[in-house]
């Protein structure tokens, strides 16, 4: 099987080459990724892609000069990464590009007919309606690699979705579980990324500390599962090893165990619906004892703008995903406060032009908006 991964030098990326160093029936055909030259030759002089797409041009031009001695072929912007996943021989496609960034690409490698490994929940949140709809008419298998996601999809193995009663979301907490609003004021971005049991890029570390991570992925469970998101919900499991359950209508409730290890979710999903040995580090019951908790949604008020946003659907999500990228990224940079997160999401949302069920051109118009909308709410207080 050949695959295509987007998104390689990311988190997600770097562990699916993980799974694949170790499966000698899957080979990489192509690779796409943002501006990490340095890492993607590595990756490159390891596994020998065919083709290599990196979005930025300058990044391109560096990686072309670095692989000068071998026969991959380099592409850059948009375009190099469409060709880069949809190309002919490509039978696999892992979505792992963080963000609305991920959109295009997925969507056309839907068109082409590839199965899609998905990594990227925003494709899902802020286009839902067509990409499943595109997925169906391609007879394209959506492969959920999120470990909740996965879990999910393990526990409907020879059940039925109209069967389901509910959704239990899991959740870790993340670095802030327990604290309330007044400790939340002055936290800082090296304690926000302390995530203390995962390890993950910065934005999804973010996201994860706010609780909007899970939220965007309540959606996406929405749309992946054809369910309500009222019969979602979200618990806090601290020791991140139920990834998530199903409660049935008869009562039963499956739930999927395992360690926090994302190689898990994604080795199912590239090669579903076989399941294969591996060298993961394997749970021992006996060395965990399992709590659940409620989420305080006073204090994490991005999951509630989340569960709100998806159960209006239309444009909202797209909206909320927007400001919560721009959010993110300042406050990374230092710029504002990490409660200042869901007011500027909370803002953006209130001042949009709801529409019940926007085209693609339309979720990219409303996504340019947010962004800016977003940014000018930052900059009118002052925070920069």
């Amino acid at each position: 099987m050949n695959i295509g991964i987007l998104g390689s030098t990311g988190s997600v990326g770097s562990q699916t080459l993980d799974v694949v160093e170790h499966s000698p029936h899957i080979k990489v055909y192509s690779l796409v990724a943002n501006s990490n030259y340095a890492v993607m030759e590595q990756q490159c002089r390891k596994f020998q892609p065919k083709l290599v797409a990196m979005y930025d041009e300058h990044a391109a031009k560096k990686l072309k000069a670095l692989l000068s001695d071998t026969r991959i072929k380099v592409t850059s912007g948009l375009d190099g990464i469409i060709e880069a996943c949809c190309q002919g021989e490509v039978d696999l496609v892992v979505s792992s590009i963080v963000g609305k960034a991920g959109l295009i690409p997925t969507y056309q490698a839907i068109l082409h007919k590839k199965q899609i490994a998905l990594a990227n929940k925003e494709t899902l949140v802020i286009a839902g309606h067509i990409i499943t709809d595109a997925a169906k008419e391609n007879k394209v298998d959506l492969l959920p690699v999120d470990s909740e996601h996965s879990a999910i999809f393990q526990c409907l193995q020879g059940n039925h979705i109209k069967d389901i009663n509910k959704i239990i979301l899991t959740a870790s907490g993340g670095p802030f579980r327990g604290k309330d609003l007044d400790f939340l004021r002055n936290v800082t971005v090296e304690d926000t990324l302390k995530h203390p049991n995962w390890s993950m890029g910065k934005k999804i570390t973010v996201d994860s500390a706010t609780l909007i991570n899970k939220g965007l992925e309540a959606i996406e469970a929405k749309w992946l599962f054809d369910t309500s998101l009222e019969k979602v919900e979200v618990v806090i499991h601290p020791q991140s090893i139920i990834h998530s359950a199903v409660e049935y209508i008869d009562g039963n409730v499956i739930a999927h165990l395992s360690p926090p290890d994302m190689k898990y979710a994604i080795q199912y999903a590239l090669n579903y619906p076989k399941r294969l040995k591996n060298n993961f580090q394997k749970l021992n019951i006996f060395e965990h004892t399992l709590s659940f908790e409620k989420p305080n949604l006073d204090v994490f008020q991005g999951l509630n703008l989340c569960i709100e946003s998806g159960i209006r659907g239309g444009n909202a999500p797209v909206v909320l995903n927007a400001a919560n990228e721009v959010a993110v990224d300042y406050f990374l940079k230092g710029k504002i406060k990490f409660l200042e997160i869901p007011q500027v999401i909370s803002e953006t949302l209130e001042k949009h032009k709801f529409l019940v069920k926007p085209s693609l051109d339309e979720i990219l118009e409303f996504d340019q908006w947010a962004r800016i909308t977003a940014k000018e709410q930052i900059e009118r207080k002052g925070v920069i």
